[in-house]
C-alpha cells in the first residue's frame, strides 16, 4: 500500500488538507483521533496516565483532562517524555491495524509529529507537509486553545522547527491563502499519488 505521512506544525491546516483527501475518497488514518482513543475511559492507557501523573489530570466524569496535562508536559520534558513513552507505542500498533483494515487507492496517514518521530518517516512513502509561517500558527492556536501567546509559543518550541520539517519534505502544502487554493493542491498531489501508487515505489516529485 502506497502511504503518505502528512506532517506539519501545530495549527498549520493539517486537518482542513486531510479533509480534502478524505472528500477525494482516499482514506486518512489520523494518529490525533487514535491518540484520543487509546486514552479513553477504561483504556490501558489512561490507567498508565493516571498512574504516573495523578488522578489531577482527570475531568470530574473520568475523562482525560487534555489540557490540564497539556500543561504539565510542555513545562517538563521529562514528563513529556514520560508520557510518550505511554503513548506513542499503543498510537503506532493502532495506525497499523487501521491502515491494514482501511484499503483505499493509497493512505494518508496523518501524524503531526512525524519529523520528530524519526522512525515514523520508513513507515510511509511520501512526507506531505502542510506549511504556513509560525505567527500564523501562534494566532490560530491561540484562538484554538484560548491560551496566552508565551503558551502557543511554547507549543511550538517543542516541536520542530519549521526549517526541520521542510527539509524532511517530499512534498508541500502552503496554507497561506484560501481555501480553492488549498483544494487545488491537494487535488494536484492526488493525481500524482495515484500514478505513483499504480507504478509501486518510482519518485513522483515534479
Amino acid at each position: 500500500m502506497f502511504r503518505v505521512g502528512l506532517t506539519g506544525g501545530i495549527a498549520s491546516g493539517k486537518t482542513t488538507v486531510s479533509r480534502l483527501f478524505a472528500a477525494l475518497g482516499v482514506p486518512v488514518i489520523d494518529s490525533d483521533e487514535i491518540a484520543r482513543d487509546v486514552v479513553a475511559p477504561g483504556t490501558p492507557g489512561l490507567a498508565a496516565i493516571v498512574a504516573r501523573f495523578g488522578e489531577g489530570v482527570l475531568q470530574a466524569d473520568g475523562a482525560l483532562d487534555r489540557r490540564r496535562l497539556r500543561g504539565i508536559v510542555f513545562a517538563d520534558p521529562g514528563a513529556r517524555a514520560d508520557l510518550e513513552a505511554i503513548t506513542h507505542p499503543a498510537i503506532r500498533a493502532e495506525m497499523e491495524r487501521r491502515s491494514a483494515q482501511a484499503g483505499g487507492p493509497y493512505q494518508v496517514l496523518a501524524i503531526p509529529l512525524l519529523v520528530e518521530g524519526g522512525a515514523a518517516r520508513s513507515r510511509v512513502d511520501r512526507v506531505l507537509v502542510v506549511d504556513c509561517p509560525p505567527d500564523v500558527q501562534v494566532r490560530r492556536v491561540m484562538a484554538r486553545d484560548r491560551c496566552t501567546e508565551a503558551q502557543a509559543y511554547a507549543v511550538l518550541a517543542a516541536q520542530a522547527g519549521r526549517e526541520a520539517r521542510l527539509a524532511a519534505a517530499d512534498d508541500v502544502i502552503a496554507n497561506d491563502g484560501d481555501l480553492a487554493g488549498l483544494r487545488d493542491q491537494v487535488e494536484a498531489l492526488h493525481r500524482r499519488y495515484l500514478a505513483a501508487a499504480r507504478q509501486g515505489p518510482p519518485d513522483v516529485a515534479q
